[in-house]
């Protein structure tokens, strides 16, 4: 059984499209059409209903999924196996972080991580809080770098403290404030992240008993940025993702204060590979390096 099948197969299941497998395998669609065609003549079963849309599992399909997972996972193994004989020279480090953390801290880390062990590969994947537990679920993704709220059942090494702040455009009558009183939120149409399930936020707001209305929902920082730049409203986000944003707007901290922890979340630090376990010291030694 060829793996770059299985891997076709896997990524299909994950993006729901040929081209989203295509994109994130680096082949073209052609390609990943003809693996998974080849992959469905080996095995004597449709996997896929081909649509416009996309693609959609056959019941087949649907239970193959956790197999070819596994088959994954014990190749993957081998290769952790070797890589942590030999040493930390070789191997993938897979990390599933906020884009704010992949923006700001985790270049550096990476940078001088890859300084001492250029053999290591690394696979960041940019997502919001519940893609980060469905990839460490799942076995997709050794770290997440994300904020800390209930529930966490991971193990968990945090990392630093961020402020929120509301952002306002600059026209707003509380632009000139030394802070945003955070019940004030009521009475202007709000924007939130992570499509309307930002956590760390919404928890916030229950625990100032703030109610606004929410008008438009992002999915990252940028987009709720540009839309309280254009007056579409205001919105409280982490000082980390919004350092970059600074002309068309006003930042201010909010009344009561109120900060959120950044850390790395992992399923179990005994049981991380070497390479992971190694990435993780670089991530807290840097953290600490920059906090002083």
């Amino acid at each position: 059984m060829e793996n770059s099948r299985c891997k076709a197969f896997i990524e299909c299941v994950n993006s729901g499209s040929i081209k989203g497998a295509a994109d994130t395998l680096g082949y073209t669609p052609s390609a990943i059409s003809q693996l998974i065609t080849a992959f469905e003549k080996e095995l004597g079963l449709k996997l896929f209903v081909r649509t416009q849309r996309g693609v959609i599992l056959t019941q087949e399909g649907r239970e193959l999924v956790p197999l070819v997972r596994s088959y994954l996972e014990r190749e993957q193994e081998i290769y952790r196996y070797a890589a942590e004989t030999r040493g930390i020279t070789m191997g993938k480090i897979t990390i599933a972080t906020y884009p704010s953390v992949a923006t700001t801290w985790l270049p550096e880390i990476v940078r001088r991580f890859k300084n001492d062990y250029p053999g290591i590969q690394f696979s960041i994947r940019e997502c919001i809080r519940e893609d980060i537990f469905h990839y460490l679920d799942q076995n997709e993704a050794d770290l997440g770098f994300l904020a800390w709220s209930e529930p966490m059942p991971y193990d968990w090494i945090p990392l630093a403290e961020e402020q929120v702040i509301a952002a306002v455009p600059e026209d707003h009558p509380l632009a000139g404030a030394a802070s945003f009183p955070v019940r004030e939120c009521e009475n202007y149409d709000f924007i939130l992240g992570s499509w309307g399930r930002e956590l760390e936020i919404l928890n916030i707001l229950e625990q100032n008993d703030a109610h606004p209305e929410i008008k438009y929902t992002t999915y990252d920082t940028p987009a709720t940025m540009a839309m309280v730049r254009m007056g579409l409203g205001i919105s409280f986000v982490n000082a980390l993702s919004a350092q970059y944003w600074n002309e068309h707007l006003v930042k201010m901290p909010l009344d009561p204060p109120a900060s959120i922890e950044f850390g790395i979340a992992v399923p179990s630090r005994e049981h991380m590979t070497s390479a992971a376990k190694k990435f993780l010291d670089y991530a807290v030694s840097y953290m600490a390096d920059i906090e002083k």
